[in-house]
């Protein structure tokens, strides 16, 4: 699996499954850019970053606005003559249930999980196809497969992506650009462990317990870690993944939820 002189854009690459994601890459000799609303901070970056600040570079990223995307890709290709890697990963969540859903939560979770993919794929497209190569992964969620109550923002966001990569993957096939999707369970990110601190808060049980009841919710008993899913993405982002495209795969420690 060749990554040597590969270029990759990771966005939400500051945390969580992005930023496992764009270290996998470094290992491999991959020049990664990572972009994130919060880059903007350098000693956040310096923080999130450490050792590998400076070997992963970071800039400002809204997968909100058209012109930070365009501005972004551009950047990265004036740096580097084109893109072959991107990784959809920025994405975020909230609770709502339908009686009276507020239109903000709605409009944030499509705009920045399914708007937001859309915009970056649509920016880096070009630049593959001139290549002849490249590998779009867009991380989904077992959500994109099951409803659950109080979420209808992000179960569709998440469900949009799958019908996204579909399109692209047909659009993309004869220039050599297969695009792909991953769909975690629960996976220990920073999300996660808000979603625990809040359960704490709530019922008084400690992190451990908390954090059990999590690790219930599959087979397996055991939280995801965002270094598995990163090597997943390792291996669809490389030569060997060639034939792998239009697909969806389910991280789900045995459990369809």
């Amino acid at each position: 699996m060749s990554f040597e002189s590969k270029t990759a854009i990771v966005t939400g690459g500051l945390s969580g499954m992005g930023l496992a994601i764009a270290r996998r890459f470094l290992q491999d000799g991959t020049q990664v850019f990572v972009g994130a609303r919060s880059a903007g901070d350098a000693e956040f970056v310096q923080a999130k970053l450490g050792a590998d600040n400076g070997a992963i570079k970071a800039a400002v990223l809204d997968v909100q606005s058209r012109e930070s995307v365009d501005s972004f890709v551009a950047d990265v290709v004036a740096q580097r003559g084109g893109v072959d890697i991107l990784v959809n990963a920025a994405g975020i969540y909230d609770e709502a249930a339908i009686d009276d859903h507020p239109e903000g939560i709605w409009m944030d979770q499509i705009d920045i999980n399914l708007s937001g993919t859309f915009r970056m794929i649509r920016a880096v497209m070009p630049h593959m196809k001139t290549a002849g190569w490249g590998r779009i992964i867009n991380i989904a969620s077992m959500a994109a497969h099951t409803g659950m109550a109080n979420n209808a923002a992000y179960c569709a966001s998440k469900a949009g992506l799958l019908g996204l990569g579909r399109c692209v993957s047909l659009e993309g096939a004869e220039h050599g650009v297969t695009c792909v999707s991953i769909s975690p369970t629960w996976v220990e990110t920073e999300m996660l462990r808000k979603f625990i601190d809040a359960d704490i808060a709530a019922t008084g049980q400690s992190l451990e317990e908390v954090r059990a009841d999590y690790a219930k919710s599959n087979p397996q008993n055991q939280l995801v870690q965002p270094e598995e899913v990163a090597e997943l993405a390792a291996y669809l982002a490389s030569d060997a993944a060639r034939a792998l495209t239009m697909s969806d795969f389910e991280v789900n420690a045995g459990s369809p939820w």
